[in-house]
């Protein structure tokens, strides 16, 4: 690919495609932190967010809004993995994803790999959604049987 200002031209057989390139933009983690995302320059309104917070000792809640693709879920895996640390004390982490406006291919890889460590580390994950831009993905890859989906936060929080 040749690179001309902020777009990349890539000739592949008579197609010609023209893809942004990613510059560095600050995400919002909800906790005023300085951690920077990928983002491309024209998806700047697009990026991730995190925030969390405990409701109970050994909850954690983390809400995730924006889009969770292969430029921006190192920061999802980041902050749930985090979550798994013995230090944490958390016994269950729930992810609360209606704000979620996009889940790719490396979201749904990112989800499987926590929900790996959470069952190693011992920990419960539980999801919070009914937002259809979160469900249709992980239904047409077959994952929902993995996972623990709740249509509400409290009804996540509650279940046993």
């Amino acid at each position: 690919p040749i690179a001309l200002g902020t777009v990349a031209i890539d000739r592949l057989d008579a197609a010609l495609c023209v893809l942004p390139v990613a510059a560095h933009v600050p995400f919002s983690s909800g906790a005023g932190d300085a951690r920077h995302g990928i983002l491309s320059p024209h998806d700047a309104d697009d990026q991730i967010t995190l925030s969390s917070h405990r409701p109970a000792p050994g909850q954690i809640v983390i809400e995730v809004g924006g889009e969770v693709d292969m430029l921006t879920s190192p920061q999802l895996r980041a902050a749930v993995l985090e979550q798994f640390e013995p230090s944490a004390n958390v016994e269950l982490v729930v992810l609360a994803m209606d704000d979620v406006t996009f889940l790719g291919t490396s979201g749904l890889a990112v989800l499987i790999e926590v929900r790996e460590a959470a069952h190693a580390a011992g920990v419960e994950l539980r999801l919070a959604c009914t937002a259809r831009r979160v469900l249709r993905p992980l239904t047409i890859a077959g994952l929902v049987p993995l996972f623990d989906i709740h249509p509400t936060l409290a009804e996540a929080l509650a279940a046993t």
